[in-house]
């Protein structure tokens, strides 16, 4: 029998996304594709409809498999869904797997002795990747709900990509809302994550141009960037 220590559930859990977050975003595709084919092909297609069944139903079932895995080695037993409420919402709506991308960024970074991008490039393409996916989950979502209700104003998936770009930019122009309950329960958690990574991309991207002037300024020689503070303090004397 060997003396050597188990290793603790933190280490344990980490190993296994370190393996697994990758291969599981590449299942979050496929589901998103199964998805969108059951939700935009006719329902008398056959047999597209009952492979895209197959599809969401084999992934999620990945997904129930991965969450009992990660519960098991987290060591936190009833207290793993409060602890870990992303997983467990991501769990239970597998639309929303894109918010799981920095996890997947981190689990690929771990691989790697350095990031390829700096830091606000990384956040930018971050944001930009999430609020793409989230944008497409969320327009297949919201037509699926939409578009055969009474009175709806979203009736073809191109109205629905419409509303989602407008929704995820915060514009609203009002032209295509949603009119059922569920329907509003996106549209108000997909404003909730527009406002989030549309707050990201704008403040990285500043940070940015403000270090890009930085060093610009930098590179001056000391004479010229003091040459016009030099020029108003002799004003202010001559006054």
């Amino acid at each position: 029998m060997s003396d050597r220590p188990s290793p603790d559930p933190p280490a344990r859990l980490t190993r296994w996304e370190q393996r697994t977050e990758v291969p599981l975003f590449l299942a979050g595709l496929v589901f998103l594709t199964g998805y969108a084919v059951r939700v935009l092909t006719p329902h008398e297609a056959e047999p597209w409809n009952d492979i895209a069944l197959t599809l969401v139903w084999s992934t999620w079932l990945l997904f129930l498999l991965d969450y009992a895995a990660r519960l098991r080695l987290s060591g936190l037993g009833a207290r793993f869904p409060r602890t870990h409420w992303l997983d467990t919402l991501v769990l239970l709506l597998p639309l929303l797997r894109p918010l799981r991308m920095v996890k997947v960024y981190l689990a690929v970074q771990r691989r790697r002795d350095r990031p390829r991008l700096d830091l606000y490039a990384r956040v930018m393409a971050y944001a930009g990747m999430t609020a793409a996916l989230l944008g497409f989950a969320a327009s297949l979502a919201v037509y699926h709900l939409e578009h055969r209700a009474p009175g709806a104003s979203i009736v073809t998936f191109g109205d629905a990509v419409w509303w989602a770009c407008a929704t995820l930019t915060t514009v609203g122009y009002g032209d295509a809302t949603p009119v059922t309950f569920w329907g509003r329960v996106v549209a108000a958690g997909l404003m909730a994550c527009g406002l989030a990574l549309l707050g990201a991309v704008t403040g990285s991207f500043s940070s940015w141009l403000i270090q890009v002037f930085t060093r610009e300024d930098e590179k001056r020689p000391p004479e010229r960037r003091g040459c016009g503070a030099g020029r108003g303090g002799a004003g202010v004397e001559q006054q």
